[in-house]
């Protein structure tokens, strides 16, 4: 015993022992914070598909909670640029689906051929209104006129404004700057805040906020033009935390390029592709997703880019995505200079 008990562990042992306690420590650390960073990506990823799994596979499990889009909602559907692109399409989508439509757009003409439109195709009500988002403020009170008797039950913000083409900040018009600030962030703010009101009262409504995924990081040569879609996903996320108790659902809407007027200025993009589909398409999907998930790229191929997208950093995404803008820039210019020379 009197050996076990006269027996001390050399200095040399004693450091040893501490230098792999630490590593030890160190090790698990970073082991646990690569598990939470793995979870924190796959839940930002998977959320919206998880929500729209469980919401497709409540009516077998739950049939008493199954309603329509109007019964969960409201009978009535407004939606901005409604006569275009994806506005158009969630037009029609949703009167396939039994709402009566309230179109706003600032071309009359457009306003009546897409309501007649509809009317014929799926037997619903429409009501129009002419409105021109670029000019500000004085809008609100003829539009807020025009719903008065109408309870919506669903409001799209959708109507956008996007660059000429791609170009720096200073070589854009004021003009179209103003056009972009009033449109992209004062529309969807001041529909938003026209409609609340009467959803509280009925206890029910969704706003949907279409948004871009250019908010995913600062672009390059589309810059005001992102910075509006930050704000709009920005909005939706807060506006939902502050609606929630009201029963009132807000989805923020992420669509990659989809095949609309607002990408005219390229050849290329109007070309449909597995990753760039027609509005009618994107916005069946799109429609699907509604009261199943608070955010969604609104298509199944987007949101497989959206996760692509997310693996890389930052700064990584953002030069990747100037180089992409100055080829859609280079091909709008020799475009343009074909055409003079024609």
């Amino acid at each position: 015993m009197q050996l076990f008990t006269n027996f001390q562990v050399m200095p040399q042992a004693e450091t040893f022992f501490s230098i792999s306690g630490i590593y030890h420590l160190i090790t698990s650390s970073l082991y646990l914070i690569g598990l939470v960073s793995i979870a924190l990506f796959l839940y930002d990823n998977l959320k919206s598909l998880v929500s729209i799994s469980m919401a497709v596979l409540q009516p077998y499990f739950q049939p008493h909670l199954s309603q329509t889009l109007a019964d969960k909602f409201g009978k009535w559907a407004v939606i901005t640029g409604a006569t275009d692109g994806i506005g158009r399409g969630y037009a029609k989508e949703l009167a396939k689906r039994g709402l009566n439509i309230v179109l706003i757009s600032r071309s009359k003409e457009k306003l009546i051929a897409t309501a007649n439109e509809i009317e014929n195709l799926y037997k619903t009500k429409t009501k129009w209104i002419v409105a021109d988002f670029s000019k500000g403020k004085e809008i609100y009170k003829h539009i807020k006129q025009e719903l008065l008797g109408i309870p919506v039950g669903i409001l799209v913000n959708n109507v956008g404004r996007m660059y000429d083409y791609p170009d720096e900040l200073c070589n854009q018009p004021e003009d179209l700057l103003w056009e972009i600030i009033n449109i992209n962030i004062g529309a969807v703010t001041f529909m938003s805040r026209l409609v609340i009101p009467d959803m509280k009262k009925q206890r029910k409504g969704a706003i949907v906020n279409i948004s871009s995924g250019t908010e995913l990081q600062p672009a390059p040569l589309v810059a005001a033009y992102a910075a509006t879609k930050s704000y709009i996903r920005s909005l939706s996320l807060a506006m939902e935390c502050e609606l929630h108790e009201y029963n009132i659902t807000v989805q923020c809407v992420v669509p990659g390029f989809v095949v609309t007027k607002m990408n005219q200025f390229s050849e290329s993009l109007q070309q449909s592709s597995f990753f760039s589909p027609p509005a009618e398409t994107y916005t069946r999907w799109a429609v699907f997703t509604l009261g199943k998930t608070k955010e969604t790229t609104g298509y199944w191929t987007h949101a497989i880019a959206y996760c692509l997208i997310k693996l890389f950093p930052e700064w990584l995404r953002i030069r990747v995505g100037h180089f992409l803008s100055k080829q859609l820039r280079t091909e709008y210019l020799i475009t343009q200079a074909k055409r003079k020379i024609m």
